[in-house]
């Protein structure tokens, strides 16, 4: 099923002419959500998740690939972005990035700090001064962390 499903999702969105960001599937006993990531060159606007939503949504009805109930939802990967695969990680080397992993490393499961590195088997996090190498394997869930904090001019903080 799940083969069947990453196929009919990735040939819908790219098919609308969209990039596949990535997406979530959650089931639950009675009910599932499917969480579609989109993005193009120029943005998405709230229409193109409409157009995409719509056109998956009569897919999905007629492949009943979800046994249940479902919710979907679309949304561009906004600027907070989840990181699903090992180039995505690439794109945010040098930024500060938040991973959950499901096991733990170095008794920690929670990691926020600066991606050093990536590469085809792991992430190289810096937190607090130390290194963390982590395979994707065991990430849960990875993200860019969005910095608001204010610019001062002349390069002193209050």
């Amino acid at each position: 099923m799940q083969e069947r499903l990453d196929t009919l999702i990735h040939t819908t969105v790219t098919g609308l002419g969209y990039d596949l960001w990535g997406y979530e599937y959650r089931p639950q006993t009675e009910s599932a959500l499917l969480r579609i990531f989109i993005d193009a060159e120029q943005g998405i606007t709230v229409e193109d998740c409409g157009r995409v939503s719509h056109q998956l949504s009569a897919s999905l009805d007629v492949e009943d690939l979800i046994p249940v109930a479902y919710i979907l939802e679309v949304s561009s990967p906004g600027i907070d972005r989840v990181l699903f695969i090992p180039a995505h990680y690439a794109l945010y080397v040098g930024q500060q990035i938040k991973v959950r992993t499901r096991l733990p490393v170095e008794k920690r499961r929670n990691f926020v700090g600066k991606l050093q590195d990536a590469n085809d088997t792991h992430i190289f996090m810096e937190v607090d001064s130390t290194v963390f190498e982590i395979p994707y394997e065991i990430i849960d869930r990875g993200r860019v962390v969005l910095d608001i904090r204010p610019q001062r001019k002349g390069g002193k903080h209050a």
